[in-house]
C-alpha cells in the first residue's frame, strides 16, 4: 500500500511539473493577410485594449515615437513595390512605428524589424519611408487597437490604425495594372524557356515520353533571348535526353556544346560532368 501511495505521488509530481499554465494574453497577437489588387499585404501585431485608460495624450503621449502595438514590433509586409502617401516603398518587411500628435501623425516604415518595442537607438538611415497624415475623430469608441487594410480598390487600399476615438488612414497604391499587363503578356507569349526546361527535365527524370522531352528541350534552347548564350545546363539536359534515347552521337555533340559553355561560365562541376559523359558515350 505504501509503495502504491509513493508511486501515485511521483506520478502526480511529474504531471504537475510538465503541465503548462495557459492564461489569456493582455495584448493578443493578430495576423492579417489582405490582397489589394494583386499585391499581398500581411500585418502582424499585438493588440492592447484601453481598459478604461485614456489612450492618446496619456498612455500614448503626443509627440513621442510609439511602437504602434504591444510587445514585439508591429510588422507589415508588401509582396510588391508600393506607393504610400505618394512616396515609393520597395517590396519587403517593415516595422510600423508612428508619432501621434494632436493634429497630425507621422507613420514610419522602418527596415529593422527585430526590436521589442522601440529600437534602443533610433537610426534615421533605417527609415524606409515616413508620411504625415491627419487623424480622424470617430463617433464611436474602439476598445482594442485595430490595424488593417480597408476601403479596397483594384489599385489601392488604406492602411488604417484605429484605437479609442481616433483613426489614421494612409493610402497604399499597388501596381495592379503593371502586374496584370506583365502577366497577360507572358501568358500570350506562351511558355517561357524555363517552363520548357522544367517540363523536359521532369519527363527525363520520370523516364516517360522522351521524344516530347527532347522537343521541349529544343523549345527551351530556341527561346533563349537573342544575344545571350544558351545556358550550359540546358544543353546538358538535352544531351542526357539524347543519350537515354540511344542517340549517343547526338548526345556527344550536344555535350561538347555544354562543355564549351560551362568552361566559358567557369562552372567546373558541369565541365567535369560533360567530360565524363563524352568519354562514357564514346566507348559505346
Amino acid at each position: 500500500m505504501k509503495k502504491i501511495l509513493i508511486t501515485g505521488a511521483l506520478l502526480l509530481a511529474l504531471t504537475v511539473g510538465t503541465a503548462q499554465v495557459r492564461t489569456p494574453q493582455a495584448s493578443p497577437m493578430a495576423k492579417i493577410e489582405q490582397v489589394v489588387g494583386l499585391t499581398n499585404v500581411k500585418i502582424e501585431y499585438s493588440r492592447p485594449s484601453a481598459r478604461g485608460r485614456a489612450v492618446y495624450g496619456e498612455l500614448v503621449p503626443f509627440g513621442r515615437l510609439w511602437r504602434t502595438g504591444a510587445n514585439a514590433n508591429t510588422i507589415i509586409t508588401f509582396s510588391d513595390d508600393v506607393v504610400i502617401g505618394g512616396k515609393p516603398l520597395a517590396a519587403g518587411k517593415y516595422a510600423l512605428f508612428t508619432q501621434p500628435k494632436a493634429d497630425s501623425w507621422d507613420v514610419i516604415f522602418y527596415t529593422d524589424t527585430n526590436n521589442w518595442g522601440l529600437p534602443e537607438k533610433w537610426d534615421d538611415s533605417k527609415e524606409a519611408l515616413r508620411v504625415s497624415v491627419k487623424p480622424e475623430f470617430l463617433n464611436r469608441n474602439v476598445e482594442t487597437l485595430t490595424i488593417g487594410m480597408n476601403n479596397l480598390d483594384n489599385n489601392f487600399g488604406f492602411l488604417e490604425i484605429a484605437w479609442e476615438k481616433t483613426m489614421v488612414a494612409v493610402k497604399v497604391e499597388v501596381p495592379t495594372q503593371e502586374t496584370a499587363m506583365k502577366s497577360i503578356q507572358m501568358a500570350m507569349a506562351g511558355p517561357s524557356a524555363s517552363d520548357y526546361f522544367a517540363a523536359a527535365q521532369y519527363y527525363y527524370q520520370s523516364n516517360s515520353q522522351l521524344e516530347q522531352a527532347l522537343a521541349w528541350m529544343n523549345q527551351a534552347i530556341e527561346k533563349t533571348p537573342k544575344g545571350q548564350d544558351v545556358p550550359f545546363y540546358y544543353l546538358r539536359q538535352k544531351a542526357l535526353i539524347q543519350a537515354k534515347m540511344g542517340d549517343k552521337k547526338g548526345a556527344i555533340e550536344t555535350a561538347k556544346q555544354s562543355l564549351a559553355a560551362a568552361e566559358k561560365a567557369n562552372n567546373q562541376d558541369y565541365v567535369k560532368m560533360n567530360k565524363d559523359s563524352i568519354q562514357e558515350w564514346s566507348r559505346k
